[in-house]
């Protein structure tokens, strides 16, 4: 099973955003594996499209993905259930990034994957890789 580091970024936000998907290594280094970006977007809708690219990297074999993003955790892990049970909807309104939401939600439950929250931006080295990678495909940085 690949662990995998998933950051996004969006400056201002919206606007110009990246995403990063860095494969750790087994001497604990990472190297990125995938990058994205849009360049009218928001922190939330990259951090999503980073757990997709990731999903999609690992296949089969199934990953481990370590993120800070808290929202997208519970919405795989809490949220996305009881929306897809009710027809995509929800009691106090519309979901945002539906497209992404529903996107990710099926690659969750068709790979084996593992989600693992990690607190941002506390100095942990592979989340601070994937967030200064998330900022270079902002920027427009290819592998």
């Amino acid at each position: 099973m690949k662990i995998l580091w998933t950051d996004g970024s969006a400056n201002p936000n919206p606007g110009p955003g990246g995403f990063a998907v860095i494969e750790q290594l087994a001497d604990g280094s990472g190297k990125p594996v995938a990058l994205g970006g849009n360049q009218n977007t928001t922190n939330i809708r990259m951090e999503g499209s980073a757990m997709i690219a990731a999903i999609k990297y690992a296949g089969n074999e199934g990953c481990e993905i370590h993120s800070d993003s808290e929202f997208w955790i519970n919405v795989l892990t809490k949220w996305a259930p009881n929306w897809q049970a009710h027809g995509w909807c929800k009691a106090t309104g519309e979901i945002k990034n539906l497209d992404l939401v529903k996107e990710l939600y099926e690659l969750y439950q068709n790979h084996p994957v593992k989600l693992v929250w990690v607190r941002g931006h506390i100095g942990t080295n592979l989340n601070e890789l994937a967030d200064a990678w998330a900022n270079k495909a902002r920027l427009g940085t290819k592998i």
